[in-house]
């Protein structure tokens, strides 16, 4: 379709998921000026296939100095559990005496904490891993100075077999 001769007209219409595509990938006639009308209908892939509605789409778009905390809360709907001190200290304590507690006892602390006892069984859940992690880096780190020092003790003897052997050569006529 022609428009004042200035050039074609080219409709479009596009479904799809993600991002929508980008007009410069559209050829361009260097003798025509195309004007480009699309219509796009995709919709973003949110991450976990979690559903937002169109107000928290709008908020995440055009709202870019939203705290980590008010993201957090718009891509999984719930804030993250901050303890405070005295929470920390006495889940820590408590900790060390059991790593895993019971039904019971995650009620009583929950009870304590102001906290529900899954919030507690979820903090014993990561500090449990934190816990497996660390004694992980430990173990890893022993075994690489063991290696080290088997390491140079293999270079040691490869130098002292090299030394022996020299010297068995030079005492044969």
């Amino acid at each position: 379709m022609d428009n004042n001769g200035d050039g074609e007209v080219c409709l479009g219409l596009s479904l799809g998921l993600g991002l929508p595509e980008s007009c410069s990938n559209r050829e361009v006639s260097q003798n025509k000026i195309t004007r480009l009308l699309l219509l796009d209908l995709s919709f973003p892939i949110h991450p976990n296939n979690h559903e937002l509605n169109s107000s928290q789409m709008i908020r995440a778009d055009e709202d870019h100095s939203a705290s980590k905390d008010d993201e957090h809360e718009i891509s999984y709907g719930r804030k993250k559990l901050r303890l405070n001190r005295d929470q920390t200290t006495l889940l820590e304590d408590s900790f060390r005496q059991h790593t895993t507690p019971n039904t019971g006892q995650k009620q009583a602390l929950a009870g304590k904490l102001n906290l529900k006892p899954r919030q507690v069984e979820v903090w014993f859940q990561n500090r449990r891993a934190r816990s497996k992690l660390k004694q992980t880096e430990v173990e890893c780190e022993i075994l690489k100075k063991k290696c080290e020092r088997l390491s140079d003790e293999n270079r040691r003897l490869k130098k002292e077999v090299m030394e022996l052997r020299s010297s068995l050569n030079l005492e044969k006529p």
